[in-house]
């Protein structure tokens, strides 16, 4: 694998924002996922649970619901008391309208995607037509007091179940009146505190399904109004509630970090009445679940602790491989941090400012696995906090550390960074090209000389920057066939002469920056992109997709190299292509041009193309594991993949130098003790 001097940097203080809700894309393969700062992100199940859709968050913008109507159209509404379209395709808010009903708590759409309805902070459950240039307001429905947390639409349409504080209601539909009211408390001593109904569902049956604060999973049947059974599943509440398809199985999340699994049972073997059962308890968050989702073959759960858990419902498997794998989301599938190699500098990006870091140094050499004293200590040289309400959609800063550049939705903003002895100045570059308008990747060129700024409709812009501190535009590269997508990756050749650009819809295409020219577009291949990386002596083009398959493409001969097509021939290892989390960063080392570096959130690797693949009889080992073996057995596990497991989780890894790497890592309990306290549970033997 050979020997690197490693900058261990754990000083990058990222917490990620909890998640507050969920939606699956009825008969479809996306998942909806709301943060609560404002980010909206859509996870594909066809592509590896792959993040391919990142909508930033927004200051005065809270989602306390997402839902899918029409097909593909995702809504979202929350406290501003909005109802708002997004637009997948840019990557952006498309349109918003006001509910009219004070904060939003709730929303769901029926079971065709033609009609949304809404609770509201003043009682009501209004209904929104959809259509093709956004929504429209049909009308309210019978208004009460009390704010409404939940709906839910039976599967014909025709009726609306609500929840609220000791309440259920059913409305039907055509008439727009309140056709049944449960007092959801009715049995409950009165010393108890209010009940609050955090989560329903309303079923074929008839049958009403409701979670509440008292810890309670009930069923109720709506016509006569009667409660048919109830289970108390925890001491705390249970804040969220999803159904799977068939009406078989429901999810719950608690307060305390656990989700339960009910299931519909026969009571006995070849018995055709069935009761609801508790089946299965999961603890896989420390903090309140405030989201859950069903999907046809998963149980799906969103905490404030951050992860989205995905966890394989085993009896809808058909074999009991990949498949079948827990996988839990903490990190975002794309970079958070740049690096100046040349100046050793890191740029850290927070949802509302920045962060520029000098790297400590060392006179000391090791053996391996020393840690070196350092005789210049890490340096936090600058915080750059955006202005407004907007949170960032990307950034980056040159090689030579003399530009920073970053996007908001509705800003792009130029730095010229100049460093002097006891200090660093930076000044704001003035009159940028307004067509810049918004920007969702930056790249800079390998000399620091121009900009590549990917936007809309798959088309790049490409900047020179003049000195003392100014810039200028100088073309906009565009698809040949033209694109909806956004593009969200950039790639640049060392030479100047190539650059790659991936859009949301998975098409790379790769321009000709000497004549600003369309050169090529790469075979599609069905997964979505993860990272992309241009090697700087022969110009191949490195891809890594979702479901961990690698390519290499020469883009002056346009066709793949032929180490892919063996790669291809003879397959990875079946335990690099079982790995959940993508690649997210791809770089070289000029030195030994045989060697691809890269890595993902548990582990980073050299890919060394000199030597054989291997088979799926070796093991892909970690290298502190390989190095305790005797030399023959050594020998024998001899291939290309060269795997470290030491950094986690890893966030970004990059060469500075022939000899040098920096890792950056950001472990789970230094985000957890910035959370809230979680609600603390008595254990056995205290």
């Amino acid at each position: 694998m050979g020997e690197f001097e490693v900058h261990r940097v754990r000083f990058f203080g990222l917490v990620p924002a909890g998640v507050r809700c969920l939606a699956c894309q009825p008969r479809g393969h996306r998942l909806a996922l709301a943060r609560t700062d404002g980010a909206v992100e859509v996870y594909n199940f066809a592509a590896n649970y792959f993040q391919e859709k990142v909508i930033p968050g927004h200051e005065a913008r809270s989602v306390e619901a997402l839902c899918w109507a029409a097909g593909d159209r995702l809504f979202g509404a929350g406290l501003s008391g909005d109802v708002t379209e997004y637009d997948l395709a840019g990557l952006r808010v498309v349109r918003s309208l006001d509910g009219c009903g004070g904060p939003i708590w709730s929303m769901a759409a029926n079971s065709s995607g033609t009609q949304l309805a809404i609770g509201c902070e003043d009682g009501s459950v209004k209904l929104f037509q959809v259509v093709p240039e956004g929504i429209q307001f049909e009308r309210n429905l019978d208004r009460r007091k009390g704010r409404i947390l939940c709906l839910s639409w039976h599967p014909s349409d025709t009726h609306i179940a609500a929840g609220s504080i000791d309440i259920l209601r059913v409305f039907d539909v055509s008439s727009g009146q309140t056709v049944r009211r449960i007092m959801v408390n009715y049995h409950v001593q009165k010393v108890k505190p209010e009940c609050i109904v955090w989560g329903i569902a309303f079923l074929s049956s008839g049958t009403v399904v409701t979670s509440d604060s008292f810890g309670r999973v009930q069923f109720w049947d709506w016509e006569r109004g009667t409660l048919q059974e109830s289970h108390t599943v925890s001491t705390s509440a249970v804040l969220s509630l999803a159904v799977s398809e068939k009406e078989d199985s429901i999810i719950v999340g608690t307060s305390t970090g656990a989700t339960y699994q009910l299931q519909l049972l026969p009571v006995k073997m070849g018995s055709l009445e069935k009761r609801w059962v508790r089946t299965k308890p999961f603890q896989h968050h420390t903090h309140d679940v405030r989201a859950v989702a069903h999907s046809s073959t998963a149980l799906i759960s969103g905490g404030l602790d951050a992860q989205l858990v995905i966890r394989p419902l085993m009896e809808k498997m058909q074999k009991k491989g990949y498949d079948a794998v827990l996988r839990k989301f903490t990190f975002p599938h794309r970079r958070l941090v740049s690096c100046a190699r040349k100046a050793r500098l890191l740029l850290f990006q927070f949802s509302q400012h920045l962060e520029l870091w000098r790297l400590g140094s060392t006179d000391e050499t090791g053996k391996d696995g020393e840690v070196l004293t350092l005789c210049r200590m890490p340096e936090h040289l600058v915080q750059l906090k955006s202005k407004g309400p907007e949170h960032i959609y990307c950034s980056c800063i040159s090689p030579c550390g003399g530009w920073l550049a970053y996007s908001t939705a509705s800003r792009f903003h130029l730095y010229r960074v100049r460093y002097e002895d006891d200090g660093v100045s930076i000044k704001k570059v003035p009159k940028v090209p307004k067509l810049l308008l918004p920007a969702y990747q930056l790249q800079f060129s390998s000399d620091s000389g121009s900009l590549y700024v990917a936007s809309a409709r798959g088309s790049v812009h490409v900047l020179q920057l003049l000195e003392p501190g100014g810039c200028k535009h100088l073309h906009t590269l565009r698809p040949p066939s033209g694109s909806p997508e956004a593009v969200y990756l950039l790639a640049s050749s060392a030479d100047e002469h190539w650059l790659a650009a991936v859009g949301g819809d998975w098409v790379i295409h790769v321009y000709n920056l000497k004549c600003f020219k369309h050169h090529c577009t790469v075979p599609t291949y069905h997964c979505a992109v993860s990272a992309i990386a241009i090697h700087p002596l022969t110009n191949n083009l490195v891809i890594a997709y979702s479901d961990q398959q690698l390519f290499e493409f020469s883009i002056p001969e346009k066709q793949y190299t032929a180490w892919s097509r063996t790669v291809q021939n003879c397959g990875l290892h079946r335990s690099w292509l079982e790995r959940d989390s993508p690649i997210t960063h791809i770089t070289f080392n000029p030195k030994n041009p045989s060697h691809i570096l890269l890595h993902d959130v548990y582990m980073f690797c050299i890919l060394d193309k000199s030597l054989p693949l291997p088979d799926n009889s070796a093991l892909l080992m970690n290298q502190s594991t390989l190095k305790q073996l005797p030399e023959t057995a050594r020998k024998r596990q001899l291939h290309a993949f060269k795997i470290c497991k030491k950094f986690q989780p890893l966030l970004f890894a990059d060469l500075l130098d022939e000899n040098c790497l920096v890792m950056v890592e950001r472990p789970i309990m230094d985000i957890k003790t910035q959370l809230p306290l979680p609600v603390q549970q008595k254990k056995f033997g205290t």
